[in-house]
């Protein structure tokens, strides 16, 4: 397929921006990149894919979603309104988590993936709970990754919580789906909750679990209660606490660090963990906000997810760039350019780390063709060094047009191509009332505990 009369947007070292340029895809990769006469004439066969002037950048990436939260939406919480952080989770998220079947598993993904395509998010690194469906649960969700045509890292959230044989039966489906997964756009990690809700035998069980090369998925310190527990059970912080069972490295995910000090910054600095950011969901659950240049200045990576909110990246680019601001009261906190650099380059270098060989996230030869195309029409000048500022203040999910993943288009011309979204919302929608209904009575139980 040959993409025509693109702005191209390449995210390289440096980023430029080149004006009517065309793209090569073939076997899912870019195999070539030149004047759109050029390549038209070179390239004579084939289809073709007119990007009338739009820009054609890397396709959006999210380090840390939930799939599995989709069915919150809109849904009442019994009881008075939660307090803190703890409250949401055991009168939201936990009641909801047990209430999902097979059912609802795949149909909460479904409603995710079609979120993302439209919003031109091309790569989700998921972290899945379903505590009365475990076994096959990855399975469930990748093969619906797989029909929406995305790429994904997908991994099982192993927690105490709701006794030892789950806690091992999620130990089993992580180590299973890594090893047998077949699927060449989906990788799998090693989930785990947080360390509140890890006893030191699980702890164990997961550390001598994890196949060779690999690494984790955990939640760290989003609230002080993580810091608290981890302190009660042993005198240790919880980024200490996980690497006396050598948690950290250059495959593994921390998500939100919200809580974290500067001994242990300097851990996951010098381990190479990814931190990955949601300020839209530390918001919401008033858990704070990061220390985001601390965090950069400390060398840790990172990265930029969305905890399960829409997969509209920008949006999450937006919030970062003002959330830091106004909780510092220092205009100069979350620099533009930081916060493209995270949302970029960032998150492909981590993409990269379970695909191994696959470049992501750049517009070049040989290079992954996962990429989207964006309506955008600037009235002041747009150029590789302001590029993070237009996209702060100018851009909207709603320009994105075309979304393709490994040369295969998903959506063109805002008109799905591999998911029925009218379909998908349908068959949600049948299933809502019955998986509300199992939510509020574990609500009850748990509000009256």
């Amino acid at each position: 397929m040959l993409i025509t009369n693109a702005t191209v947007v390449t995210w390289g070292e440096p980023n430029r921006i080149l004006t009517d340029q065309a793209v090569l895809i073939e076997n899912g990769l870019i195999t070539a990149i030149g004047s759109s006469r050029e390549l038209a004439a070179r390239y004579p066969q084939g289809e073709r894919l007119d990007a009338r002037g739009q820009l054609l950048m890397p396709g959006n990436i999210c380090a840390h979603t939930h799939f599995y939260g989709a069915y919150a939406r809109g849904m009442a919480i019994p009881g008075p309104a939660a307090e803190n952080f703890p409250q949401i989770l055991q009168r939201l998220w936990w009641p909801l988590d047990k209430a999902l079947d097979k059912d609802a598993v795949r149909m909460s993904a479904l409603v995710c993936l079609v979120d993302a395509v439209k919003h031109g998010t091309t790569t989700l690194i998921d972290h899945h709970a379903s505590p009365n469906f475990i076994e096959g649960s990855l399975d469930v969700i990748a093969d619906v990754v797989d029909w929406a045509g995305l790429r994904a890292v997908l991994c099982y959230e192993v927690t105490d919580r709701d006794g030892e044989e789950k806690m091992y039966a999620g130990i089993t489906e992580n180590v299973r789906f890594m090893r047998d997964n077949q699927h060449p756009l989906i990788a799998g990690t090693f989930g785990l909750h947080a360390s509140l809700t890890l006893n030191d035998a699980a702890l164990r069980a997961c550390s001598d679990a994890l196949p060779p090369s690999a690494g984790y998925h955990v939640h760290v310190a989003e609230h002080e209660a993580d810091e608290e527990d981890s302190l009660r059970r042993g005198g240790q912080r919880v980024v200490q606490r996980l690497d006396a069972y050598n948690m950290w490295g250059d495959k593994t995910i921390a998500a939100h660090c919200v809580h974290i000090d500067d001994e242990e910054r300097r851990i996951l600095a010098e381990r190479g963990v990814w931190v990955s950011h949601q300020p839209r969901s530390n918001m919401n659950n008033a858990v704070g906000a990061m220390a985001l240049d601390k965090m950069q200045a400390a060398g840790v990576n990172v990265c930029l997810g969305n905890d399960g909110f829409s997969n509209n990246m920008w949006a999450e680019w937006k919030d970062a760039y003002l959330l830091h601001k106004v909780a510092n009261r220092d205009p100069r906190r979350a620099n533009g350019a930081d916060i493209a650099r995270i949302a970029t380059y960032n998150n492909a270098r981590l993409v990269e780390r379970f695909f191994p060989g696959l470049q992501v996230g750049e517009i070049k030869v040989g290079a992954a063709a996962d990429v989207i195309l964006v309506d955008y029409h600037p009235y002041t000048p747009l150029t590789e060094g302001n590029l993070p500022w237009h996209i702060l203040f100018g851009f909207e999910s709603s320009m994105v047009t075309t979304t393709i993943v490994a040369g295969t288009v998903l959506m063109r011309d805002r008109q799905l191509l591999t998911l029925d979204e009218a379909e998908i919302a349908r068959e949600a929608l049948a299933l809502a009332p019955t998986i509300w209904e199992r939510y509020t009575a574990n609500a009850e139980l748990a509000l009256n505990a």
